[in-house]
């Protein structure tokens, strides 16, 4: 046994089982309930605090009390006892426990305090709808409100809890609702606003949250405030970032900087209105809005509150981090080059060219979010929590700034993308756990983790992964620790379906002006229309053209199909949503290892309730022992397996001797 000294009140652990003193006991009370915080450090890892919110000490005599750690079932589990002993003296009476820390951060191991109720946004699924490729109501080839309001029970039955729905604002579709040139309405393809109030009432009569995509970075170059701004109104003009151009040796006027947009060529466009240059860091309709304009800010703090008056639940805020560019003033008043970023996969007039120092994660953008964070807060008088996630491509480090600074609050989702950018079908068991230890190992311990695996930017999981990855995946993403995010058909494995280059519309394949590479770049493949069953247009529209084509194989892979089969991705789906409300997982802990380069396992345990997790990345047999895992012995029962696995629910293994077949998902129980 270890004794190990408190230090201002805060004791000091290490990885194995260890015990921590703590002498704040000043009461003769019989009945006394504490808050204790410890912090726990480890050589590998930053210091991780653990908050032990109740103790109950219950008076036995003059010398001893017992202390139970009460759970939130107020269930004792027969490690929570322990004594401690009392010292008196005539000032005051102090009590010395001994508590075990069984903390092993080192090797991924995960303890969550189990005190605490948990928000709503903890415990749901969240999921991406692209309204353009869900469902068409009016047979005009494009996605629509009322098509999302019209399968909302089909949500409801996948166990989600929460709908994100991509931009459905007023725009004029250069970048298929990333140009808004109006924030307070509902773009005329999509609907009305009436439809959009009639989706809320009935997401909510289903008990389903509603989740809107903020795009604050830019407007459209046919919004009023760009209009204005070109006519001269100098209040719109300052919303703008505008630079004077350039005159080279030959008299040619150029761009002020070698800035460069994320769909290729320069982030400038001169207007002969204005003779200036605005910035734009997307597509030339999109140009920049100025966050160091303090009306800009509040412009942005009303259409929130616009919304969330509406009764929306939050926002995914779109390419947060390019919010600000570099402070001008602070180089003479002209905004510097980026400098190269040393690839030599890239052209020069690829957006990955350069090193972008001075057009992302400017220190300024996470005091913005906090800020919207407060305005966000402004609703919660009402008992309910509205959730901002933020979407960032960026090192973890800058990630999980997001979260806040100290006492001020941020997202509570900056999301994670490491099961995106980090991993593959071509990734080993040891490059899944280091993609899922990494953002638990970065984020502040008393956050959430949250699981990503696919969204309309990025080729579906079930094409990057391979389709008899599905299950595994998705078994991931549902009981890992954490809020998972699921990208419309995940649950049935929809794989990217093929546009050719006279179909393809996304300006990131367009701009490419390459007819045979443009796959690359294009994020069409990933937006085909959603399918719901085998008839025309796989039941997504009844129009003879939909606005990008449906994808080959929809006759077979469709969710009519999976959920009239016994066994399917969508079943399976539906069991980890269901599976995911257990303690086990809403509270429990976590451990992680690679078996071997293919097999990867995790449990979670919870009291006397202890599941695993097995993921083969790789069509190899092998036989792993689950025994490696501390407490783990005995038998475990097969709950659920991928559908591909020749394993039966209820089968019942040795856990030293594992059997895992090729590319099999499972997730057990031990009994």
């Amino acid at each position: 046994m270890h004794r190990i000294t408190p230090i201002s009140g805060v004791g000091r652990g290490v990885t194995r089982p260890h015990y921590a003193s703590y002498v704040p006991y000043t009461s003769d009370d019989i009945t006394t309930y504490f808050f204790f915080k410890f912090q726990v450090s480890c050589v590998s890892h930053p210091p991780i605090q653990i908050v032990i919110k109740t103790l109950k000490i219950s008076h036995l005599d003059n010398t001893l009390y017992n202390v139970v750690y009460i759970n939130d079932t107020d269930n004792v589990d027969n490690h929570s006892v322990l004594n401690i002993e009392v010292f008196n003296n005539s000032k005051n009476m102090k009590a010395v426990f001994l508590l075990p820390l069984f903390l092993l951060a080192c090797s991924g191991f995960i303890a969550k305090n189990n005190d605490r109720e948990l928000d709503w946004w903890e415990t749901t699924i969240f999921y991406q709808i692209y309204p353009r490729s869900f469902a068409d109501s009016d047979g005009d080839g494009i996605g629509d409100l009322n098509g999302i309001t019209s399968k909302l029970e089909y949500i409801k039955d996948l166990g989600v809890g929460a709908i994100w729905l991509s931009p459905m604002f007023q725009s004029p579709m250069y970048d298929f609702g990333y140009d808004i040139s109006d924030f307070y309405a509902v773009h005329d393809e999509y609907g009305t606003m009436e439809d959009f109030d009639a989706l809320i009432a009935r997401a909510d009569e289903l008990g389903i949250k509603v989740v809107l995509d903020l795009v604050p970075n830019h407007t459209s170059n046919e919004s009023v405030w760009f209009q204005e701004a070109l006519n001269g109104n100098e209040k719109y003009y300052n919303y703008f970032v505008w630079e004077d151009g350039i005159i080279d040796e030959d008299g040619n006027r150029r761009p002020p900087n070698n800035w460069l947009s994320h769909f290729r060529g320069s982030a400038w466009e001169y207007r002969e209105e204005i003779g200036k240059y605005y910035l734009h860091q997307f597509v030339v309709g999109q140009p920049d809005l100025n966050y160091r304009n303090p009306e800009v800010v509040e412009e942005m703090n009303n259409i929130i509150r616009f919304w969330l008056g509406k009764g929306v639940a939050g926002f995914r805020v779109d390419a947060v981090n390019c919010l600000f560019e570099v402070d001008k003033e602070l180089f003479g008043g002209v905004y510097p080059d980026e400098p190269p970023s040393g690839r030599i996969d890239v052209d020069p007039g690829s957006h990955d060219s350069l090193s972008h120092i001075y057009t992302k994660d400017q220190n300024e953008t996470y005091y913005m979010v906090y800020q919207w964070r407060d305005v966000f807060d402004e609703f919660k008088s009402d008992g309910f929590t509205r959730v901002m996630m933020t979407e960032v491509y960026a090192s973890i480090q800058d990630v999980v700034r997001y979260f806040g600074e100290g006492h001020i609050e941020g997202a509570q989702m900056p999301f994670n993308f490491d099961l995106i950018t980090d991993v593959d079908a071509s990734s080993s068991a040891a490059d899944i756990k280091r993609a899922v230890d990494k953002f638990l190992t970065y984020k502040p311990v008393d956050k959430d983790a949250n699981w990503v695996v696919g969204n309309h930017d990025n080729s579906r999981m079930a094409t990057r992964y391979g389709s008899a990855l599905v299950d595994g995946i998705n078994m991931l993403v549902l009981l890992l620790p954490g809020v998972a995010v699921t990208y419309m058909g995940e649950e049935i494995g929809l794989v990217d379906g093929y546009v050719s280059w006279e179909d393809t519309v996304d300006p990131a394949g367009c701009n490419t002006n390459d007819p045979i590479n443009y796959v690359q770049s294009s994020r069409d493949p990933e937006r085909t229309p959603f399918q719901w069953n085998a008839e025309k247009n796989a039941g997504f529209s009844t129009a003879d053209k939909t606005w990008l084509p449906v994808a080959d194989g929809y006759e077979t892979l469709n969710v009519e199909v999976q959920m009239a089969v016994e066994r399917s991705h969508l079943k399976v789906y539906q069991f980890l949503a269901k599976l995911r409300q257990e303690k086990a997982f809403r509270y429990g802990r976590y451990e992680s290892v690679a078996m071997n380069q293919d097999v990867f396992v995790f449990r979670r345990w919870y009291n006397n309730d202890t599941y695993i997790v097995v993921l083969n990345m790789r069509d190899n047999e092998h036989v792993v022992d689950l025994t490696y895992f501390e407490n783990v012995s005995g038998e475990a029962a097969v709950l659920v397996r991928s559908i591909q696995s020749l394993k039966n629910d209820g089968d019942v293994f040795d856990v030293s001797a594992l059997p895992v077949a090729g590319f099999e998902g499972l997730v057990l129980k031990l009994v």
